[in-house]
């Protein structure tokens, strides 16, 4: 009978390691997995050989090399960017992932390494729409995953007609079809989308609701997220960050005139 409470003491210990255990660190791993897009162009985009390039891509491998890490990359779209950091298939995320407080409630973000602004993609023969007013009773495409075009309907109170879309490749053909009105998302999307097409579709440069992307980690990496934001810090103090958003994105109009560190988020 003895044996008892010291049975249950060893069990209540146990217990309490297991909850209050943390997640594994990327702090010291060998090669960190990491999702990017692979629909994105400019952004995150898969190759016929399976690689894959863009501005995200390049800042995660920037960010590995920090971590003296090798990087694997893994696919990842707009609704699965949560689902891949939890259930252990990606170490990061680095896949237009906009820093939200109801996202921070399951994962943890670094950064933000890029602060965009909320744009509008039209055809370029598209008349009367010049900014987020103007999608009053209009048809836009709303990406399954992502909330840009809820925001425009919840946090701007613009009746727009939400269409849904797996993805902007579909949001694209929508829009060249008449079957929406516009596109909307960060300025970056929308630039690689445009350069990608060459002709046919034009930005409004309406620059609403700033965007903070961030690099998606697991809750509790405190360490990593640390790491992180200091390896971002040197991404611009070393003019990677300029050079990479020209690579990316010059020649889209997009004003590349100040890129400067972004204000980070705070690890937790």
């Amino acid at each position: 009978m003895r044996a008892l409470p010291v049975a249950i003491a060893l069990t209540v210990l146990l217990v309490g390691a297991c909850g209050g255990s943390a997640p594994d660190s990327i702090v010291g791993k060998k090669t960190v997995v990491v999702g990017v897009r692979p629909d994105l162009p400019g952004l995150g985009l898969r190759q016929p050989d399976g690689s894959f390039e863009g501005f995200d891509v390049d800042v995660a491998t920037y960010l590995a090399g920090r971590l003296g890490a090798g990087v694997k990359f893994v696919a990842v779209l707009a609704a699965d960017r949560e689902a891949v950091l939890l259930d252990g298939r990606a170490d990061l995320v680095l896949a237009t992932f906009s820093i939200t407080q109801e996202r921070k409630k399951r994962i943890s973000f670094a950064g933000p390494y890029h602060v965009s602004y909320q744009d509008i993609m039209v055809r370029s023969d598209q008349k009367g729409i010049g900014n987020v007013r103007d999608l009053a009773g209009r048809a836009i495409c709303a990406v399954e995953g992502s909330n840009a075009a809820e925001r425009v309907v919840e946090e701007r109170g613009v009746a727009a007609r939400l269409v849904p879309a797996k993805d902007y490749d579909q949001c694209l053909t929508l829009l060249k079809e008449g079957a929406v009105d516009a596109i909307t998302t960060n300025d970056v999307i929308l630039a690689g989308l445009a350069k990608r097409e060459k002709a046919g579709l034009r930005l409004v440069n309406a620059r609403f609701n700033e965007q903070r992307t961030g690099v998606g980690i697991r809750k509790g990496d405190v360490e990593g997220c640390e790491v992180l934001n200091r390896a971002i810090t040197d991404l611009y103090q070393d003019g990677t960050a300029a050079k990479l958003m020209t690579k990316w994105f010059g020649g889209t109009g997009l004003d590349l005139t100040s890129v400067h560190v972004p204000r980070f988020e705070g690890c937790e």
